[in-house]
């Protein structure tokens, strides 16, 4: 069976092409989101896995629950997903859309974990680092994370910056060993 981001790309890429096609991004974006949020809810996802639901039904459920939030070609685009039975895709088809979109747009997400609470300075402090260092607009989201002890760790793409202490501990202990 294929990866599910296999399968989600070529969906990804046609709700990008329309979207950019139509100057249309940002909602796309927005109406991407709240359908990957209705398409994660347990109940929703038990109601789609009915085999007495009907596609059509399938798809009526997230438009009605999105009532008035979607546009005409939103909606068609989730009847070919009911019908090709690809809704539980729907947040990795987000996912790429939005890497598809960034990409469009020259940003780079950061995912930056850090041991302690960022104040706004020096987020921006960060951020404005990270745009010098990449040459590219970053969007960050910062993650707790009380394991690294001190210091931040940063996941641009498949890149890491780990300025953690726990990562110098690690460095420190395999020099020592050696």
């Amino acid at each position: 069976m294929a990866e599910p981001s296999t399968v989600a790309r070529p969906y990804a890429e046609a709700a990008f092409k329309l979207a950019d096609a139509a100057e249309t991004l940002g909602k796309w974006s927005e109406m991407l989101a709240a359908l990957a949020l209705v398409a994660g809810d347990a109940r929703v996802r038990a109601a789609v896995a009915d085999p007495g639901l009907s596609d059509a039904k399938a798809a009526g459920l997230f438009i009605s629950i999105l009532s008035g939030t979607l546009s005409g070609e939103a909606e068609n685009f989730l009847r070919v997903l009911a019908e090709n039975g690809r809704l539980e895709l729907l947040p990795e088809i987000r996912s790429q859309f939005e890497a598809l979109k960034n990409e469009r747009e020259g940003v780079l997400e950061a995912e930056v974990h850090s041991a302690l609470e960022l104040s706004g300075a020096q987020l921006a402090d960060l951020v404005q680092r990270l745009e010098k260092k990449t040459g590219r607009k970053v969007r960050a989201k910062v993650r707790i994370d009380k394991e690294l002890i001190a210091g931040v760790r940063i996941v641009l793409g498949d890149k890491v910056i780990d300025g953690s202490a726990r990562a110098q501990l690690g460095a420190l202990e395999t020099a020592l060993k050696a």
